[in-house]
């Protein structure tokens, strides 16, 4: 794989797969620019070479053609702040206008397509429709990590048009830190479980207990094994397909000596909102009509232990309603644990997601070792998967 400092791209046209999927407010503004900000250190490499970039991503799940809501000309400011240069932008990613407006672009210019999910060829993987957005470029560079677990036309089909193809920033920094988790740990190794249903995390979870020396599990997919227990959870959220598994989760965990954690208190609520009446009690002991909205205080002592004597930390999905900030106790408690166990000497990768909003928001985000901006695309890489987009810049 071409990684971007074995490239010069003087004269160069780079066409790049971002991921600007940023959150936008009422106005339009951009609420969290995480993922600009990490996209930037590729587009300033491939303009101080003196070539320029043509940028595509898409932003929000438009349903039938172009959404104003969803239109990247919003963005169009804040990136010609973060570049340093007035970024150009074209009203289609295919069109006339791009085709013009990419053919006269200069070097240490950057031009912005617009949404590429305005066609449903994008998603389809659309090998024609790939073609066409393969000629507004002379070089493909692919740094939108969080879709490359996606086959569509521009993380993974568009590749097959170029002779050179470059692995971005991002998804070098994404691929060698979940690498060095998965391969090279230091121990003690702790991963951390959260988020509300067992089905999503299955994979990872039989994954890490061939790795890990730890792992907890808190958030709405705890009850599942609560229940498995014989505890009452009342009405919490809870799989009840998925019972079994929990119980084969833990007789795994046990075989292969992985010390396995589940909340031994939480806070409940007798409402899902904010203001609802709450109180704290044994994880096997909620009440009908009560339902679980974050662990309690024994159990984020208990965490908090775990987690700040680790040397390598994998923290994936909330302790709870974190959204809520009745019930965000848990989350923040735990993002505080892996900052101190960052601080003495370990290494931890926020997995995506909730766990790197709640990072981001608490200010913690330099106070960590990596914060993905992958979520669905890291957990699959951690699973074992091959991911379409990676395996496309392979040569």
């Amino acid at each position: 794989m071409n990684t971007l400092d074995q490239f010069n791209f003087e004269g160069k046209k780079a066409l790049v797969r971002v991921d600007f999927n940023v959150p936008l407010n009422a106005e339009f503004e951009i609420t969290d620019d995480t993922r600009i900000k990490a996209a930037t250190p590729t587009i300033k490499k491939i303009l101080a070479d003196g070539g320029s970039a043509i940028l595509m991503s898409h932003l929000g799940r438009p349903k039938n053609g172009p959404e104003e809501k969803f239109s990247l000309k919003y963005l169009v400011s804040t990136l010609s702040e973060r570049f340093g240069t007035e970024v150009k932008f074209a009203e289609d990613c295919v069109g006339e206008d791009a085709v013009s407006l990419a053919a006269g672009l200069q070097p240490g210019e950057v031009l912005l397509l617009n949404n590429l999910r305005f066609y449903k060829e994008e998603t389809k993987g659309d090998e024609a429709f790939a073609e066409k957005l393969s000629k507004l470029g002379d070089v493909y560079v692919n740094d939108a990590f969080g879709t490359a677990h996606r086959a569509h036309a521009s993380t993974t089909i568009v590749a097959k048009f170029f002779a050179d193809k470059v692995c971005g920033y991002v998804m070098q920094a994404e691929l060698d830190n979940a690498e060095k988790v998965l391969n090279n740990p230091q121990r003690p190794f702790t991963a951390i479980m959260g988020g509300a249903k067992v089905s999503d995390k299955i994979l990872i979870i039989e994954k890490l207990l061939d790795k890990v020396d730890n792992l907890i599990i808190g958030g709405g997919m705890s009850y599942t094994f609560t229940k498995a227990k014989g505890g009452n959870i009342g009405n919490s959220l809870c799989e009840n397909d998925k019972l079994e598994l929990t119980k084969e989760l833990e007789e795994k965990a046990k075989a292969k000596g992985v010390k396995l954690y589940l909340p031994s208190d939480t806070v409940i609520a007798d409402d899902f909102n904010n203001e609802a009446n709450r109180q704290t009690v044994g994880n096997q002991d909620i009440p009908d009509g009560w339902m679980g909205l974050d662990i309690g205080p024994d159990t984020r002592k208990q965490f908090s232990e775990i987690v700040e004597s680790s040397k390598t930390v994998l923290w994936n999905g909330p302790m709870g309603v974190f959204e809520f900030p009745n019930y965000a106790k848990g989350t923040d408690t735990i993002a505080e644990s892996v900052v101190k166990a960052t601080e003495n000497d370990g290494f931890s990768l926020i997995g995506g997601g909730d766990s790197a909003s709640a990072i981001n928001n608490l200010g913690y985000g330099e106070k960590v070792s990596y914060v993905s901006t992958g979520g669905g695309a890291l957990l699959e890489y951690m699973e074992g998967k091959v991911l379409p987009g990676v395996a496309a810049l392979e040569n």
